[in-house]
């Protein structure tokens, strides 16, 4: 595709693709030509989404409002906090495994850890992980013939709205039994409106922001650790590498993204004619960003099959 079809038409299911490196980190940039707010993914894109108090369906200014948002809730301070706390868990999962001659790395420790962690910093107490754990899960569900939008991801999704409904009411009416937590900053945190005035999150807002991150906080980095212990298993040298030196990780782990991305693919949504690699892209077209094609792109990396924890790994665009 990268060579033959950059731009690539599919008439039946009505979107445009884009594979190159180059037309890709362009296209992110551009967020006035490719919006966010119409949804990001190609199942449910539409005008309907719309106003869905989601950031990745946003679109500066109001984006760049929510991210400062999230700067707030992930300070390096309140990162540092859970360093010793992602220890803790990760040699909890591990010691009991000692001894046995197999286990199921996903199940048993890949789809813990991520859980575990983004629960404790949203605020979710831990006789509760498990169950929203699993309801996560289910928001995922792949029906053979529903595809993604069906109706187990969507009861799944209900049950995770209402129960993060509930914790932020938890939260407001008896704030001093949460820690310093998520959903404790953001009900205290303001925003600016564009008049100028400030005001506090509504609980729609308040339950959209941290279904967000609390989701996507799960799902994505389980198949980042997924995919590391495969990568790593066909690169055992790089591996024993990772094992001696732990200053090599950050870099390792930015490669691993470019080479094996845990989310694949970013929709957008035109709003004005455009012309990609030649192509004119009409108002109003769904556009699919395959990143993990831009990842492997031979115009962007040098050798890009091979994974490498030496690379100079200067940008990529997994996340847009």
């Amino acid at each position: 595709m990268r060579a033959e079809a950059p731009v690539y038409r599919n008439e039946k299911l009505d979107f445009y693709a884009l594979s190159r490196f180059a037309d890709i980190e362009a296209a992110s940039r551009d967020t006035s030509t490719f919006s966010s707010a119409y949804g990001t993914v190609l199942e449910v894109m539409g005008p309907q989404m719309a106003g869905s108090n989601q950031i990745i369906f946003m679109d500066p200014p109001e984006h760049t409002m929510y991210r400062q948002l999230v700067s707030r809730a992930f300070t390096p301070r309140r990162m540092a906090m859970l360093d010793d706390y992602v220890r803790e868990v990760c040699s909890e999962l591990l010691d009991a495994q000692a001894g046995k001659p197999s286990f199921d790395f996903i199940t048993d420790f890949a789809a813990q850890v991520p859980s575990r962690v983004i629960s404790k910093l949203v605020g979710v107490p831990e006789i509760e992980r498990e169950e929203q754990r699993n309801n996560i899960d289910e928001m995922f569900h792949f029906d053979p013939v529903q595809g993604m939008v069906n109706d187990v991801a969507f009861l799944a999704r209900v049950r995770v709205y209402e129960y993060l409904l509930d914790l932020v009411t938890r939260h407001k009416a008896d704030p001093e039994s949460f820690g310093d937590d998520m959903i404790k900053v953001l009900i205290g945190a303001e925003i600016t409106n564009e008049d100028g005035s400030t005001r506090s999150l509504n609980d729609k807002e308040l339950v959209e922001f941290s279904l967000l991150l609390f989701v996507a906080g799960t799902e994505t980095v389980l198949r980042l650790l997924g995919n590391a212990v495969v990568v790593l298993a066909a690169n055992s040298a790089q591996r024993a590498e990772l094992a001696a030196d732990f200053s090599l990780i950050p870099n390792a782990i930015e490669e691993l993204l470019r080479f094996e991305p845990p989310s694949p693919v970013n929709g957008r949504w035109t709003t004005r004619d455009v012309e990609v690699s030649g192509v004119r892209i009409p108002k109003d077209s769904k556009v699919l960003m395959i990143t993990g094609s831009a990842g492997r792109d031979e115009e962007a990396f040098g050798n890009p099959d091979q994974f490498d924890i030496h690379r100079d790994l200067r940008k990529h665009v997994t996340f847009g």
